[in-house]
């Protein structure tokens, strides 16, 4: 089995992707989704976590960075995975800088200068990695490479924030190899398939469009 089809499947297996049409899921952002991922989820997996890992330092291998980065929280374990797997250094972003001792965002010895991909869990509209990437970038002058993710939604917003912030971006799997996945396990009918796919085009008035 192809490995992106075999890593769609578990993640739905183990439910860290779910797909609901009516109800749909509720984002933070208070966006009505008919899709929600928790990656979290997968590290309870032995055998899924090890082949997203081996993924995940194939992606990195190709970049050849000096230090792995992960983002708080969801980030950080899987930053942890690669950095012990390729022997590399390790730090991880805080969402905002502290608020005592000496301030800082960037936790672990990043020296200045150094080349680092960013670990992420899950991309969607792209802001809190762009914004750890910016973290790195302020406090260690870093050069980075990539944000490297287990999976994307291929929301235009964020490939957009990724294009303007000029960091490259990639993935283990996409959102259409999820949603193969979906339709050949039969978790959705052909036309709610659909239904998902107008979510991409159109997220914040998706919901609006489907009680039409």
């Amino acid at each position: 089995m192809k490995i992106t089809k075999q890593i769609a499947a578990a993640l739905l297996e183990t439910q860290a992707v779910k797909v609901s049409i009516d109800p749909p899921f509720t984002w933070s952002s208070g966006i009505k989704s008919p899709i929600y991922c928790d990656n979290r989820t997968l590290i309870s997996f032995p055998d899924t976590r090890d082949l997203i890992v081996d993924e995940l330092c194939r992606l990195v291998h190709d970049l050849s960075p000096d230090v792995i980065a992960g983002t708080a929280t969801a980030g950080i374990a899987w930053a942890a995975f690669v950095a012990q797997r390729t022997g590399l250094p390790m730090v991880y972003v805080r969402p905002e800088p502290k608020a005592h001792g000496t301030g800082k965002q960037v936790e672990g010895k990043l020296e200045s200068g150094k080349k680092v991909v960013l670990i992420e869990d899950l991309i969607s509209t792209g802001g809190s990695s762009i914004k750890s990437a910016q973290a790195l970038v302020k406090e260690g002058s870093a050069d980075v490479l990539a944000v490297v993710a287990i999976v994307t939604y291929g929301l235009k917003k964020g490939v957009d924030a990724f294009t303007e912030a000029k960091i490259p971006v990639s993935t283990v799997i996409t959102f259409e190899d999820i949603l193969e996945q979906v339709k050949e396990k039969g978790y959705l009918k052909d036309e709610q398939v659909q239904m998902v796919l107008k979510f991409r085009e159109s997220p914040e008035g998706w919901w609006d469009t489907m009680n039409k």
